[in-house]
């Protein structure tokens, strides 16, 4: 991408609404470098800010730059820089911590109160020309690992770190809620980690279609005539297995139910999707079955397990990219991402002119 004093950059004020806005260019400071944004993935967070305008308690209350899943070229570096130079391809892992904390300094970095996270509110994301970022939060591409690959790093990390969560070994049963992004980069990481069998759920049959190219053992359109204790009983009867470990990512309460009742008793039921902040759930049957109910908060110390799996060819997280788009389309492509249109699943913009617009 040829230099340039405009800094395009795409913006929500969480009122459904999308603005493509000029930014001054920013300039790196100590221990940060400039990245020349390549390539970044529309999350469902991102989605979810724009159109809800917050998650839970995070709340857009002022002009926000979307974007957190997202590779590019360091284009300038700051003082005390030594692991990155001009040139180098590199992955943005998003929360950057205070690394001074209890929290951060016993591993759990992704829990600190004091992080700078991308894109989530206040903090501007990386859906722009450029952007600066604390250089030893960005990771160095080999060669053979591309642009749209370290961009999915990301969402790979929210899997990699919830199956780790999960405990999830070698022979494990699995079931994933939902065949969203999430929950296709999820089945992969299982499927990658050892598990022996893992089914799959959806609403959509185009997304179960996919996941069962993926390598998902079953694939379960959910019934809306049954109830989640009706369903997780019909599972149960085709499969002849209830699951050691589920892996929630879709968010929606009845599908929370669904998991539970899918549930080995003294198994693990992992949550990775948001929706409603506040849920009901069967209390009784994860109390007398002795299931464990574990949350999933971003990740911790996952990058490198993530650019070792796809450098070492484990995981193929490119087939979940389904569309493309150059930066000056962003609002067309946000409305592709938002509606499922043309069965959607990774929207990816270029940041750069490697798309023309």
């Amino acid at each position: 991408m040829a230099p340039t004093d405009k800094n395009l950059s795409v913006v929500t004020t969480g009122k459904d609404d999308l603005l493509l806005e000029d930014r001054e260019v920013p300039q790196p400071g100590p221990n940060e470098v400039q990245v020349a944004m390549q390539r970044v993935g529309i999350c469902g967070s991102d989605v979810h800010f724009k159109k809800h305008g917050g998650i839970g308690e995070y709340m857009v209350k002022k002009p926000l730059i979307l974007g957190h899943e997202s590779s590019g070229t360091v284009s300038a570096v700051g003082p005390g820089v030594q692991n990155l130079k001009v040139g180098d391809r590199v992955a943005i892992e998003p929360g950057v911590p205070c690394r001074k904390c209890k929290l951060c300094k016993n591993g759990h970095y992704n829990l600190c109160p004091d992080s700078f996270v991308l894109s989530v509110p206040p903090d501007d994301g990386s859906l722009r020309r450029y952007h600066c970022h604390a250089a030893d939060f960005c990771y160095k591409l080999p060669n053979h690992v591309s642009l749209d690959e370290g961009a999915l790093m990301e969402p790979l990390s929210v899997a990699i770190h919830a199956c780790r969560r999960a405990e999830l070994t070698l022979g494990d049963k699995v079931l994933v809620l939902g065949a969203g992004p999430i929950g296709l980069v999820t089945l992969l990481t299982a499927k990658a980690m050892g598990a022996s069998e893992i089914a799959i759920t959806d609403i959509l049959q185009e997304r179960l279609d996919v996941a069962k190219k993926l390598g998902a053992s079953s694939c379960f359109k959910i019934d809306p005539s049954l109830n989640p204790e009706e369903m997780a009983e019909k599972m149960h009867s085709v499969l002849g297995w209830r699951s050691d470990i589920t892996l929630e990512c879709s968010g929606v309460e009845s599908s929370f139910h669904t998991g539970i009742y899918a549930t080995e008793p003294g198994g693990v039921f992992q949550m990775i999707g948001h929706g409603n902040p506040i849920k009901s759930f069967p209390q009784f049957v994860a109390n007398t079955r002795e299931i464990d109910i574990r949350g999933t908060q971003r990740y911790a110390n996952t990058y490198p397990i993530a650019l070792s799996m796809i450098a070492n060819k484990l995981v193929d997280v490119v087939p979940l990219i389904t569309h493309r788009y150059p930066l000056e389309k962003s609002v067309e492509a946000f409305n592709t991402a938002e509606t499922f249109a043309d069965n959607a699943i990774k929207v990816m913009i270029h940041c750069d002119d490697s798309l023309t617009a």
